[in-house]
């Protein structure tokens, strides 16, 4: 199997200076350098022609899964993990490194101009080894982006499901949005814990915000009553408008004596009722 000539090698090692010149103007071509910092930009493409070099002096082989790519790789999955936060996408990300073939090539060129052969296996060989560079890349990016959207989607439904004190002893949960499983996890987490913080003993659901009511997220609503009731409160369901209850007799579906109420406010009447309390206007 080839490898790399020492040539070549030293070839890259002297012209570090000229190659990241052009391989900078190639990346500000393209649009490549989008949302970076000029800076750091040419501080990771001076650090990764150092790796890079010091690697190829030791080794010369075209395989990027040994141990002496170790140092190479986790730069790069550094570096593909900050273009997911930055907002980049995986092309841009991985023209990063596709770049410096262009320059690489050219320099090459005029190191071999008088022996073809040994030009195209030289090529042939950085070739192989900028593309599995750039492969890791790839790869590293979507596993920090499918993260970095994990996250976001988890930021979400904290936010999309707030639990507001309403009175002493009363709690509400205002939901919007489709409720799915792992919604109704996060809402069974976030409401007991509070019902525990505060030892409420009423909790309000409303689901005006909730497009649709089907099979589905009825269950998911009696998962929710039914762990609430174990704690030990009372639960009512408000916001059921006209649509939804029919849409609830059509299916057939059985709340098993679940309170409902058609807004938040006549939920909260009948909450502050069953504490024994009374909301009168104040005497003029």
């Amino acid at each position: 199997m080839a490898s790399l000539q020492q040539t070549t090698v030293n070839c890259v090692k002297r012209s570090q200076a000229q190659l990241s010149a052009s391989w900078l103007a190639d990346l500000e071509g393209s649009g490549a350098t989008r949302n970076l910092k000029a800076e750091d930009l040419a501080q990771q493409i001076s650090e990764l022609l150092r790796l890079l070099t010091s690697v190829l002096e030791k080794n010369g082989s075209s395989s990027i899964n040994g141990a002496e790519w170790d140092e190479v790789r986790q730069f790069l999955e550094k570096l593909s993990h900050q273009r997911a936060l930055v907002g980049q996408d995986s092309q841009q990300t991985a023209h990063f490194i596709f770049a410096l073939k262009g320059p690489l090539f050219a320099l090459l060129q005029q190191e071999y101009a008088a022996e073809p052969a040994l030009l195209a296996e030289q090529l042939w060989e950085i070739s192989q080894i900028l593309d599995a560079l750039g492969m890791h890349t790839i790869r590293t990016f979507q596993k920090s982006r499918e993260a970095v959207i994990k996250r976001q989607q988890e930021e979400l439904l904290e936010l999309s499901t707030p639990v507001v004190k309403l009175w002493d002893g009363v709690l509400a949960l205002p939901m919007i949005g489709t409720l799915d499983s792992q919604r109704t996890q996060v809402v069974m987490e976030s409401l007991l814990q509070r019902i525990v913080d505060t030892g409420s003993e009423i909790a309000i659901i409303d689901i005006t915000g909730v497009p649709t009511v089907d099979t589905l997220v009825a269950q998911h609503l009696l998962k929710t009553v039914t762990a609430i009731r174990l704690m030990g409160a009372d639960c009512i369901i408000s916001g059921v408008r006209p649509q939804i209850a029919q849409t609830i007799v059509h299916l057939g579906l059985d709340l098993q004596g679940v309170v409902t109420k058609a807004n938040l406010a006549d939920a909260l009447a009948l909450a502050l009722r069953r504490l024994g309390l009374t909301v009168a206007k104040a005497a003029v």
